[in-house]
């Protein structure tokens, strides 16, 4: 290859002195601007410094003439043909003879029969990264691989998902157990729940590998049922506790239920009881709480603000369990929750118990339950046991607020009415063939 290099004032300048030199085949290296002459660097003349090569097949061919080269704008990048070279050559003040090593980059040029118009047009190079077909495949290959990978892994997901989901509709239940499902559903008790329980009940009958019968699958999901209920505190009213709230939405017998409790204390337990109302709001409120009082002997104290719950508490302190009854309050207005956290501030041991009616939809009770719950909430009572045939809500409210029951209403009648909850009468009650 020879290499040669042009010191010009413009591009066409340098055009003719290379065709004539070098032929119409060669190829421009690289061009920059530079100054020239002036003193220190200053002053200097500017200058295009254009470096251009033959290949040596062509070197020893007759320069021909060559056509009027068009005007071309200094500073530019004149365009390439195809032959490119990797790095522009030193910039040296002779250029002896130097490796034929664009051999390999000059086979790839265009045919001969391609070129033939274009003739009347030098082609020059731009210096630039080459990029043999080889090259490239090299390096496209890897990716190509990675993305092929990652399709046939995406493929394998979608496979595995139809399956999990072919085999998800196509799974039943074995037939006890689906009718101890639709028992459940039909007791409203939370499908979530629900499927919860069965899948936890054919894991154990298949890691035991036995068969499901109608007995042995109600035993299991008995047992199921008993854990959601297990709990060491005691459902009872403990005897260290002095002040016991009773809060809870308007109709659920909270005054009721305090009769009977209070009643329980003082006839079977022989502790003196006294009551607290902040129940102003409901006609006829106060006269209930004062009869029951007055049927049990035991004191009663009114107040209406939370600045008379300190006169209160100081007329009761002979009291061995205080009993307080709140206000049914609408429990969606922020302000009577935060009137009624205020009523809820005392000095000692002390218990909240949220009672709730089990004739409310589970959706209601849910609502309650979660903004009351805003109280610390220590147990819940269920009124009205007696006047509904559906018990799920009570499975739902203890499994999702992890809530300790304690008594439950079926009636009333003071004292009588009133009973701790048995979690396995209920379970009963929820598994227990429909009535006809």
């Amino acid at each position: 290859m020879r290499v040669k290099r042009y010191v010009v004032d413009s591009m066409p300048d340098a055009l003719q002195k290379i065709r004539t030199d070098l032929g119409k085949d060669a190829v421009i290296l690289n061009t920059k601007e530079i100054r020239t002459g002036g003193f220190l660097g200053m002053f200097g003349k500017k200058k295009i410094e254009v470096i251009a090569a033959i290949d040596n097949t062509n070197a020893n061919s007759t320069p021909q003439p060559m056509r009027a080269a068009p005007q071309l704008q200094p500073q530019k990048q004149p365009v390439l043909s195809q032959v490119q070279v990797s790095k522009s050559q030193p910039h040296l003040s002779d250029f002896p003879e130097v490796p034929d090593v664009l051999a390999a980059v000059t086979a790839a040029k265009e045919p001969v029969a391609a070129r033939a118009g274009a003739e009347a047009q030098p082609t020059f190079a731009q210096p630039q990264t080459t990029y043999s077909p080889a090259s490239v495949n090299a390096a496209s290959r890897p990716s190509f691989q990675k993305d092929e990978h990652l399709i046939e892994e995406i493929k394998q997901m979608k496979e595995m998902m139809r399956k999990l989901t072919q085999a998800s509709d196509e799974f039943t239940l074995p037939e006890p157990l689906l009718n101890l499902e639709q028992r459940l559903i039909d007791q409203e008790v939370d499908p979530k729940l629900i499927r919860q329980i069965m899948d936890e009940t054919v894991a154990d009958f298949q890691l035991a590998d036995e068969p499901i019968t109608d007995e042995s699958a109600v035993q299991i999901v008995r047992a199921k049922l008993g854990q959601i209920f297990q709990s060491e505190a005691s459902k009872k009213i403990s005897p260290a506790t002095r002040v016991v709230h009773f809060v809870g939405p308007t109709g659920v017998g909270k005054t009721t239920t305090i009769a009977k409790l209070a009643a329980e204390q003082v006839l079977k337990y022989q502790r003196k009881v006294g009551f607290i109302t902040s129940d102003t709001y409901r006609i006829a409120a106060i006269e209930q709480l004062k009869t029951y009082a007055t049927i049990l002997n035991v004191p009663l104290e009114v107040v209406f603000s939370p600045q008379d719950l300190v006169k209160a508490f100081q007329n009761l302190e002979d009291c061995d369990v205080i009993f307080m009854d709140t206000a049914g309050r609408n429990f969606r207005n922020e302000m009577y929750v935060s009137e009624l956290n205020s009523l809820l501030r005392t000095q000692g041991n002390s218990e909240t118990i949220l009672v709730l009616s089990l004739t409310t939809k589970y959706r209601d009770m849910r609502a309650i339950t979660n903004n009351f719950n805003k109280f610390k909430l220590d147990k819940v009572i269920f009124t009205k046991l007696d006047e509904t045939d559906s018990y799920g809500a009570i499975v739902n409210i203890v499994h999702e607020f992890s809530l300790q029951i304690s008594y439950v209403t079926n009636g009333q009648s003071v004292p009588d009415d009133i009973t701790e909850l048995n979690e396995w009468q209920i379970i009963d009650l929820l598994l227990e063939e429909p009535r006809t």
